[in-house]
C-alpha cells in the first residue's frame, strides 16, 4: 500500500549511495523515450511514464573543461520486471537496485536534485489521491 522508489547504488560508489536511474538521450529518442529505457537497464523494472517530473541542472569539470548538464526526470510507474535482474550489458554500471519507500527517498538519495524530484514525485501523486 506505499509508493516505493527503484534506486540503484552506481558502480564503484560506496554503500548507502543511493540514486536515480539516468542516462543519455540516444539520437531521435525522446525525454520519455530515454527514461523509460534507463530504468529497465539500470534497475531491471518496466514502466511507463506519468509525465515529466521536471530538470536538474548542473555545472562540472571533466579533463579540465567546464561543463553543464540539464537532466530530465520523469514519474514512470512500475508494470514489470524484477528489480536488480539487469540485462548483461549494464551490470558494471550498477552496484545494486533497490526498492525505497518514496516517503523516505527525500533523505536517502545522495544527490539534491534527485531528492528534490522524489519530493515532486511525491506531491504529484499526493494531488492525485495515490
Amino acid at each position: 500500500g506505499r509508493c516505493m522508489l527503484a534506486a540503484i547504488r552506481p558502480a564503484g560508489r560506496s554503500a548507502g549511495v543511493w540514486a536515480l536511474p539516468k542516462g543519455r538521450l540516444d539520437e531521435g529518442e525522446a525525454g520519455a523515450a530515454t527514461a523509460l529505457r534507463e530504468v529497465t537497464e539500470e534497475t531491471g523494472a518496466r514502466g511507463r511514464s506519468l509525465g515529466k517530473l521536471g530538470d536538474v541542472r548542473y555545472v562540472y569539470t571533466w579533463d579540465g573543461e567546464r561543463l553543464f548538464k540539464v537532466v530530465s526526470f520523469f514519474l514512470v510507474r512500475y508494470e514489470g520486471g524484477r528489480l536488480g535482474d539487469l540485462p548483461e550489458a549494464f551490470r558494471h554500471e550498477v552496484a545494486e537496485a533497490r526498492w525505497l519507500p518514496l516517503d523516505d527517498a527525500p533523505r536517502l538519495l545522495a544527490y539534491g536534485g534527485e531528492r528534490e524530484m522524489a519530493r515532486k514525485a511525491r506531491e504529484r501523486l499526493a494531488e492525485e489521491g495515490v
